[in-house]
């Protein structure tokens, strides 16, 4: 007894340490063990959607195609252009709200940092707007070519100096060091967009006129928080954020001469562009993932002809694959739409708030889930329509004081008997048609609404009595007078 009391004794103690152990978390990855390579955080999010073909570039003829319309923009405004093209959903809804409400309220809205920004420049946000296409084109290319879109800018401006047409003027001052060509605005509070033709601009110097003109200035405030890095680290450099720092990225910077001009005359204490979480620049990289119309781009060919696009078809083969795939699922997949009707541009989806909009909220409540019961449905789904091949029942039919035959009843209409079987035929006016207008037109019959309109007018009119004595009629002259 004791020998056997003393084994089970010997065996809880062996034993004891695996008993007790704490059981490991599921879906623990042990740290000697490496990430698998689609949670990789390096990896660019498009690669770890599609595991098909991968995205095909933009050729450097295509991006001076894409980009010479915008090249010889300011550097501040066409950095916070080129973010923002990676939220076009954003920019069509921006350009919406600049429209209706103008651009005084859009700091208080929740689109991205650089979406506000433009959204101070009307134009530029509704030429994007206008030109979805081409701004989609211009941000799938920034989100995977960057320093590529770069050289191409550098390469336009190189032109258009090498035309005669680019100069400082008394809107933009035109910068170059070590080859390279940055415009900044020159006015300390105003900054302007220029406009000009791309299929003249580069190439040679107008007949007549300047060849780039200047319209009103908009106004220099915080949110120009961006500029290009120039050459710096022997590159072509890239969208940095300023923070309206004089020094730029450390140590002067040469083309940052701007800032010290604006800078007293902007509130530099703007939490709303001016933040350290700007430090890092956020771009929407699902822009891949959407699809272009190779037509409305393909006419951005002034600076190089017969330039195809087939890259652009591939790839929207691809962006369809990827959305057929990853349709419904959560976060920022494409086809996840949240409440603003946009695809959710940050980890989560659509738990993205919508724009604020105070005419929409006063009258629809979007949160409704009913909201969409009858969106894209035909007309002819009403229930109270008689089915096809039926007449429609009328109304009862008032009491005739005269003797004639009442025209609703079947045996004075011998045409419209039926007869074994055959249903009687219906006018073209009771027939169920599709409707454009008013849902109700369909169960109108000219004949019910004429008999209505005679019993209404003899419940209307007045007993009259005979008169007691008739006059007699006046007498006619030659004259065609009254005698007096």
């Amino acid at each position: 007894m004791l020998r056997a009391l003393a084994v089970v004794l010997a065996f809880c103690f062996v034993n004891l340490p695996v008993l007790y152990a704490a059981p490991a978390p599921p879906n623990q990855i042990a740290q000697d063990q490496p990430p698998p390579p689609d949670q990789s955080q390096d990896q660019p999010q498009y690669q770890q959607q599609d595991q098909g073909p991968a995205y095909e570039n933009f050729s450097p003829e295509q991006l001076d195609n894409l980009l010479s319309p915008i090249a010889l923009y300011p550097d501040p405004l066409l950095a916070q252009l080129f973010v923002a093209a990676t939220f076009p959903d954003q920019v069509e809804e921006t350009a919406r709200y600049v429209r209706a409400y103008g651009p005084n309220s859009v700091d208080s809205q929740d689109w991205d940092v650089s979406v506000r920004a433009i959204a101070h420049y009307p134009t530029v946000v509704e030429m994007m707007a206008d030109k979805i296409d081409w701004t989609t084109s211009v941000g799938q290319a920034y989100v995977n070519q960057s320093t590529d879109v770069a050289a191409s800018v550098q390469h336009l401006r190189h032109m258009a100096r090498d035309a005669g047409n680019l100069a400082s003027s008394p809107q933009e001052e035109v910068i170059e060091h070590d080859d390279y060509i940055a415009i900044s605005p020159y006015q300390p509070e105003y900054i302007y967009v220029p406009v000009y033709d791309p299929a003249i601009c580069y190439y040679r110097r107008p007949y007549w006129g300047p060849a780039i003109t200047f319209g009103v200035g908009f106004p220099i405030g915080a949110w120009l928080n961006l500029d290009f890095r120039w050459g710096y680290g022997g590159g072509w450099g890239g969208v940095y954020y300023t923070g309206w720092r004089r020094e730029g990225w450390g140590g002067g910077c040469w083309n940052c001469g701007w800032i010290g001009r604006s800078r007293g005359r902007i509130n530099i204490n703007n939490n709303v562009y001016i933040n350290n979480r700007y430090n890092n620049i956020t771009v929407d990289r699902t822009v891949v993932n959407r699809t272009v119309n190779v037509n409305n781009i393909n006419r951005y060919n002034s600076v190089h002809k017969n330039v195809n696009y087939n890259n652009v078809q591939a790839n929207n083969d691809r962006a369809n694959r990827v959305n057929n795939r990853n349709n419904g699922r959560p976060g920022n997949a494409p086809g996840n739409y949240g409440s603003a009707g946009r695809p959710g541009n940050s980890p989560g989806g659509n738990d993205r708030p919508g724009v604020n909009n105070k005419i929409i909220d006063r009258n629809i409540d979007r949160n409704n889930p009913q909201i969409n019961q009858y969106r894209g449905r035909d007309n002819n789904t009403r229930t109270d329509r008689p089915p096809s091949g039926q007449q429609p029942s009328m109304p009862a039919q008032p009491q005739r004081n005269d003797n004639r035959p009442n025209p609703q009843q079947p045996q004075n209409r011998p045409q419209y008997q039926q007869q074994a079987g055959r249903q009687a035929p219906q006018s073209q006016m009771t027939r169920p048609t599709p409707h454009s207008f008013s849902p109700n037109e369909g169960n109108f019959d000219p004949r019910a609404a004429s008999q209505r309109g005679q019993a209404s007018r003899q419940q209307s009119a007045p007993q009259r009595s005979a008169p007691a004595q008739s006059r007699p009629a006046p007498a006619q002259h030659g004259g065609g007078g009254r005698k007096p």
